[in-house]
């Protein structure tokens, strides 16, 4: 099973261990050239949203790999990730794939002398660690979007079609599940 991620800014290093760590072969996705092998999943990581964004249109990536997500290919988000699959972003009119029908708020948790760790269950089931580092807050869900994890009472990891999206960093930590629920849906 082959993964790519895209490795134009953020934290993609961690996710390629963890889905290497799963059996999975990850690649890095840097130019358009870099789409044209079939590949079975993608992964958006954690950084800069804007940045990324900007990077995916510059590079002639945007259209591409809207393209794929859209058409069905399994994708896994996370912070910037889910920023950037959100269909609105609270108090900014960018859209980026907008194929998520969520919306959040940036920086939601605070700046990065407010990161945090917390812990709860995935899907009523294992608790799984969570790593804050300026994060976005999923404030508003569509009906066809199941929530993963939740955090005091708030969102923090959802489900749609076949995006998979987290407003924390499980790369960070040992624990696996949510990327071994992402590749269940890649075989």
């Amino acid at each position: 099973m082959r993964i790519g991620v895209l490795a134009l800014q953020g934290a993609f290093i961690e996710h390629e261990r963890r889905v290497a760590e799963l059996g999975a072969t990850p690649f890095e996705i840097r130019e358009r050239r870099d789409l044209e092998a079939p590949f079975d999943g993608l992964i958006l990581p954690g950084g800069e949203s804007t940045v990324q964004g900007k990077l995916l249109r510059e590079l002639g990536l945007f259209e591409p790999v809207r393209e794929k997500i859209v058409a069905g290919l399994p994708t896994f988000g996370t912070c910037a990730g889910l920023i950037l699959l959100a269909k609105a972003i609270k108090d900014d009119p960018t859209v980026h794939f907008g194929v998520l029908d969520v919306t959040v708020e940036r920086n939601s948790y605070g700046r990065q002398l407010g990161s945090f760790h917390a812990d709860a269950p995935l899907m009523n089931g294992p608790v799984i660690p969570l790593s804050f580092i300026r994060a976005p807050k999923i404030t508003a869900l569509g009906d066809k979007v199941e929530t993963l994890v939740v955090l005091n009472g708030t969102p923090v990891a959802v489900r749609q079609d076949n995006v998979i999206a987290a407003a924390f960093h499980p790369e960070l930590d040992a624990d696996t599940n949510l990327h071994r629920l992402f590749l269940s849906r890649c075989d």
